[in-house]
């Protein structure tokens, strides 16, 4: 099968060797994706994950699918008890979509200024 890796242009793929996104047959993974963006970062979930979650898009776009493609999506939070913000952003992008969601605390980011990171899983139609 053949691979397409799919870059976001982070500063963090090269030096990590990740890409935002890898694409074989029908399968699109796409990478824990943190709120990068230039200039301020916002201080709050709800907006830093709707970051996230156009980054996410992106890719997603660009492997030629969807977010009706997406069947899952992994929400880490810094702070579990700003889940509300994040859900609220997640609901503007899925609420019709309906992946399989969880929503889980870590201790700490590659950033201390990040407040939530996303992962995705899609099954695409080829």
């Amino acid at each position: 099968m053949v691979r397409k890796n799919i870059s976001s242009g982070s500063p963090y793929e090269d030096k990590i060797g990740f890409s935002r996104a890898v694409k074989i047959g029908n399968i699109l993974a796409i990478s824990g994706t943190a709120p990068i963006i230039e200039g301020k970062l916002p201080h709050d979930a709800y907006e830093q994950t709707k970051i996230c979650l156009t980054i996410i898009k992106k890719a997603v776009e660009e492997a030629g699918a969807s977010l009706e493609n997406v069947i899952r999506t992994r929400v880490f939070l810094l702070d579990i008890k700003r889940w509300e913000e994040a859900a609220r952003a997640h609901g503007e992008f899925f609420s019709k979509i309906k992946p399989a969601c969880t929503f889980v605390q870590v201790s700490a980011f590659i950033k201390p200024e990040w407040l939530v990171e996303i992962e995705a899983d899609c099954v695409l139609t080829v």
